[in-house]
């Protein structure tokens, strides 16, 4: 079954949040059952249990990936955090890098989280789409950062209809 989302291709933190939409039907969210977890841990090639304690931890991750996208409190996201880490080693083949989460039910949840630091890297990149209607997230890879829109051909496209017409029914017009 196709992944129902009308955005894919962001980053691990963002395609987390973008696990909730807007769609004519009113809001949607991925992550309401065990089946929606199976489809978002297949879309992003991650190995877990699919099963109700990883998608507890999951919608844990997903609410402090929010807050802090939102330019609130870290506490949540460093609770997420505090469930792994990354194990540096020396191999033959030399340094390497080794995630190391104890319980395999919280390592999607603690690998968005880690992405998302990865993007706080330049949080003015992170952004939610500007079309009022849309709940959407995506990291801003412009040139020069003036990307408002998840998608230029929906959001972007119904900002530019939404502007004509109200030109076309101004009064004196």
């Amino acid at each position: 079954m196709p992944d129902p989302r009308p955005h894919l291709g962001e980053p691990l933190a963002l395609d987390l949040l973008n696990t909730r939409w807007i769609s004519p039907d009113g809001p949607q969210d991925l992550l309401t059952d065990v089946d929606g977890l199976r489809r978002w841990l297949a879309d992003n090639d991650l190995t877990a249990p699919a099963d109700e304690p990883t998608l507890r931890a999951l919608l844990t991750a997903r609410e402090a990936i929010l807050q802090v996208a939102r330019g609130g409190s870290a506490d949540a996201l460093n609770a997420v955090l505090d469930h792994g880490r990354i194990r540096r080693t020396l191999t033959p083949a030399g340094p390497a890098d080794e995630t190391d989460v104890r319980n395999p039910h919280w390592l999607p949840a603690w690998r968005a989280a880690d992405n998302l630091l990865s993007l706080l890297a330049a949080p003015d990149r992170i952004k939610q789409c500007a079309h009022p209607n849309c709940v959407l997230w995506f990291h801003d890879t412009s040139k020069n950062g003036a990307r408002r829109w998840h998608s230029m051909a929906t959001c972007g496209n119904r900002a530019k209809a939404t502007r004509h017409y109200a030109k076309k029914t101004q009064p004196g017009e």
